[in-house]
């Protein structure tokens, strides 16, 4: 016993060490400021509330009655949404998406808002998570927790039979969370039926809200599809303590619940977008611009006996993602991450009043704007500053050339924070391999470039450099590999190719 004790706090030391070193060797904050603690100690309790002057409440409505809920990970504490759905007439249903006002209490201009604008987002390493807010504001008082009021901004939309948009409004509110939901327990029991989850049960209405908006969030999704949405599904690590030890790796996999988030804020973003530039506002965009591998992707197709047009469209790779799945549904995963690679990297832009972003190019959608995760990502707190002064009727808060420079920073420190989780990830993942130097694995090669090869392994969603015989390798190449040697400190794994393996 003693022994696991010392492993498990050496484990837990080595991979806190490492996550502190790799945000400061990225330009990342990892701890608050002093003057950025002392505006949260001057921050009252109950201010999740009542921060805002008797004035500036006037319009917002109070819908805490209805069956809002919260539906994220296990272990989230930091709530930025709510959802609920009502059936109407003519088998339309109204959803309504309710995002936490966390502007009401960062200002522009605070000791906190700079510390958030600086990091850009929340990190989550397998050590340690550096919140982009301090916890008393990101897990209380901006959280949307179960049952207290708070202040939020709210997306209604009414959706026709066909999954599209007909209507929509946005306006303040004051919401109350009836229940906290994890995705896992919602999802066993909207894909494998049963009795009804206790949490859901206690709550009346609320397991006939939640079919309704299961229901619904298929309907988007299977338009979002027609338009050329793209069916994609990797595998992602998650480490695993047990007693603060690590025990090893774990696959987490899209499902049900996941997807009624992930519909329902696409819609959400898709409106405010649009809202912001009805009223002639600039704002920011998240795009995935059209592929420059795209002769790469086709190639991947041919290989599997499916042919892609010479242009990049994104409905004809549906199409085909959606075939390749079904023909060979546990590799898939393999072909997703081997697209998501050549497809490139998301940013952000600005855009200006009458002007047209180039889009989401795996969403298939025109018009979208981060907006649904103010406690997490500084982006979609710009973004509800943008709203509330529109509804306001005020003058927009930032102009086209500060929300250009802030753009560009925002897509280098997201990329920055998404290093910094890959290479505490890999740290964790090489702690686990340091006893099985020499090993063979199936794996899947996910880069190749001028800086490299890597490659991912099948039995463990492990990456690593292939230092040797990678010549003539891929995205999407099957090959098998030998473990070379791991460094736990830069969180670097390297292999050398043993064989090619035919598709």
């Amino acid at each position: 016993m003693a022994q696991a004790q010392q492993t498990a706090q050496r484990h837990r030391e080595i991979l806190q060490r490492i996550a502190q070193r790799a945000m400061l060797e990225r330009g990342l904050l990892p701890d608050f400021s002093a003057a950025v603690l002392a505006e949260v100690d001057r921050m009252p309790v109950g201010a999740g509330i009542n921060q805002e002057p008797a004035g500036d409440r006037a319009g917002i409505r109070d819908l805490t009655e209805l069956l809002w809920v919260s539906i994220d990970n296990d272990d989230s504490h930091d709530l930025d949404q709510l959802t609920l759905a009502e059936a109407l007439p003519g088998d339309k249903v109204k959803i309504c998406v309710a995002v936490a006002d966390v502007d009401a209490l960062v200002k522009d201009g605070s000791a906190i808002d700079a510390h958030a604008r600086h990091n850009t987002t929340s990190v989550y390493t397998a050590a340690k998570i550096f919140p982009m807010l301090p916890e008393k504001l990101s897990t209380d008082l901006t959280s949307l927790n179960p049952d207290v009021e708070r202040l939020a901004v709210v997306v209604e939309m009414v959706i026709g039979v066909d999954g599209a948009v007909q209507e929509s409004a946005i306006y303040r509110a004051r919401v109350r969370n009836h229940a906290q939901l994890a995705y896992n327990s919602v999802a066993a029991w909207l894909e494998e039926g049963g009795a009804v989850p206790a949490e859901i049960a206690a709550v009346a209405g609320l397991a006939e809200n939640l079919l309704v908006q299961d229901r619904i969030a298929q309907r988007l999704q299977n338009l979002r599809h027609l338009n050329g949405a793209l069916t994609l599904e990797t595998i992602e690590a998650k480490p695993i303590f047990e007693d603060g030890q690590l025990r090893g790796l774990e696959a987490e996999e899209k499902n049900s619940a996941k997807k009624i988030i992930e519909d329902f804020m696409i819609a959400a973003n898709g409106v405010t977008a649009r809202y912001l530039a009805a009223k002639q506002f600039p704002s920011i965009r998240r795009v995935v611009r059209t592929p420059k591998r795209w002769d790469r992707i086709v190639a991947l197709a041919q290989e599997r006996g499916f042919q892609l047009p010479h242009n990049p469209d994104s409905a004809a790779l549906d199409a085909f993602l959606v075939k390749a799945k079904a023909a060979d549904p546990q590799r898939f995963p393999d072909l997703s991450l081997a697209v998501i690679k050549l497809l490139g990297a998301g940013e952000y832009i600005a855009e200006a009043p009458g002007a047209t972003a180039p889009g989401h190019f795996g969403l298939a959608v025109k018009d979208y704007a981060h907006s649904t995760a103010p406690n997490r990502r500084y982006t979609d707190l710009i973004t509800q500053r943008l709203l509330k002064a529109a509804l306001a009727g005020q003058a927009t808060p930032y102009s086209f050339a500060q929300l250009d420079v802030l753009a560009r920073h925002f897509s280098a420190k997201e990329d920055a924070a998404n290093k910094v989780e890959r290479q505490v990830a890999k740290s964790a993942a090489a702690l686990l391999l340091e006893a099985r130097i020499g090993e063979q694995f199936d794996a899947i090669v996910t880069g190749a470039s001028e800086k490299g090869t890597w490659a991912r392994l099948l039995t463990l969603p492990v990456e690593g450099r292939v230092e040797r015989d990678f010549a003539g390798l891929d995205v999407g190449d099957r090959v098998r590999v030998q473990l070379l040697s791991v460094n736990v400190e830069r969180g670097f794994i390297d292999f050398k190719k043993v064989s090619k393996e035919s598709v």
